[in-house]
């Protein structure tokens, strides 16, 4: 009898071990005051003139779904008309990083992980950018991250390295990118090789903005606005800022009456990710979210954009374990501080948006967007 209570008493210390193992990660976020998200009725035009690919950097699934749940069962992503999955592997690994994975998108090609904007090679790739540009279009990107950071670069810049920072920035003077709002003042001006980075983007006829009250009142989409030394400030910090800056350069390449192509990013869902940070990842993916909101509601009265929101990887691999979806509250973990190799959603809203469906690989989504433009 003893031996049995003995082993009795073992089982429960044991179960008491692995059930406090299993919860101690566990983290807890409420958004306290919902946002109110509305019904966008998608245009009934076919014609494509415009297009908008927003990336959520590090968003997947379940990012998305926790915040739904966080507002209480709503987001903007929903008005999305179609949805798909998108594969991430690069051609070197099969985890990939926002270097390889923000190629893919911009030019329709695998290369190699850290790489930017080339082949596995080396030889650089033409990007949405550039292709929007040589059909006469306008070509514009917004983010939340400092400049010389992947994504961004993948549209612009060409580096077998995304870490040659000073390089990277260097060759936003080669590209022939319309609009760009991001963070990096930094390696523009404070540099090795002695280059002022802006006087040189000035002798090609950018205006420079270094505030958000000067970019707010220039009239044409020749600019950089580059307004902090590194990234954009926190979510609580910046306000609504990321839409702020997408419908300014949207409104202003929209002067062109040929059309254009833009990148929006959310930039920092993968800090939060790699940092396990809860909290900041649902409020970098609810302003990401209002941002979507905006631009989807522009699409819609403008009758001829596309809008296409994916992410280029995974990053944290944030699972939900409880929560209450009539208070906001969510119970999530996290298994890596790392990316991942889970495939991201896509969601599409406008004409052409029934091309997005199923299981695509990310360059697929350079591909359709290059067909469905023309270029």
């Amino acid at each position: 009898m003893k031996y049995k209570n003995l082993c009795l008493s073992v089982l429960l210390v044991a179960s008491s071990i692995v059930g406090w193992a299993q919860n101690k990660n566990i983290q807890t976020y409420t958004l306290d005051k919902p946002y109110v998200v509305e019904k966008i009725q998608a245009p009934k035009g076919k014609k494509i003139k415009n297009v908008i690919l927003m990336i959520g950097d590090g968003m997947s699934l379940m990012d998305v779904y926790s915040g739904w749940v966080c507002n209480r069962g709503h987001l903007w992503l929903e008005n999305a008309q179609y949805t798909g999955l998108s594969a991430t592997y690069c051609y070197n690994k099969l985890i990939t990083d926002s270097g390889a994975g923000g190629t893919a998108l911009a030019t329709g090609h695998k290369t190699l992980y850290h790489a930017v904007g080339v082949d596995p090679q080396g030889k650089p790739l033409k990007s949405l950018i550039d292709l929007a540009k040589a059909k006469g279009k306008d070509a514009g990107i917004a983010v939340t991250c400092r400049l010389w950071d992947a994504t961004p670069a993948d549209f612009c810049c060409h580096n077998i390295d995304r870490d040659k920072e000073q390089e990277i920035v260097a060759d936003y003077v080669n590209s022939s990118v319309d609009y760009v709002f991001g963070g990096g003042a930094q390696y523009f001006t404070d540099r090795k090789d002695g280059r002022n980075i802006f006087n040189e983007l000035k002798a090609k006829g950018y205006h420079i903005s270094t505030s958000w009250d000067d970019l707010a009142g220039w009239k044409n989409s020749k600019v950089f606005c580059v307004p902090y030394a590194v990234d954009t400030p926190l979510p609580d910090e910046r306000g609504d800022l990321l839409a702020r800056a997408s419908m300014k350069g949207i409104n202003l390449m929209n002067q062109n009456k040929k059309g254009f192509f833009m990148m929006v990013e959310g930039s920092q869902l993968d800090d939060y990710g790699h940092s396990n940070e809860l909290d900041l990842l649902m409020k970098e993916l609810h302003d990401f979210d209002r941002t979507v909101g905006e631009v989807m509601k522009w699409a819609a009265k403008d009758g001829q954009t596309l809008v296409i929101v994916t992410a280029d990887h995974e990053t944290g691999g944030l699972t939900l374990h409880g929560g209450d979806i009539n208070t906001g509250r969510i119970e999530a973990k996290f298994a890596s501080t790392e990316h991942t190799g889970v495939m991201v959603p896509i969601y599409a809203f406008g004409p052409g948006s029934e091309q997005f469906t199923g299981f695509l690989d990310n360059t697929d989504i350079f591909w359709k967007i290059k067909k469905l433009l023309k270029m």
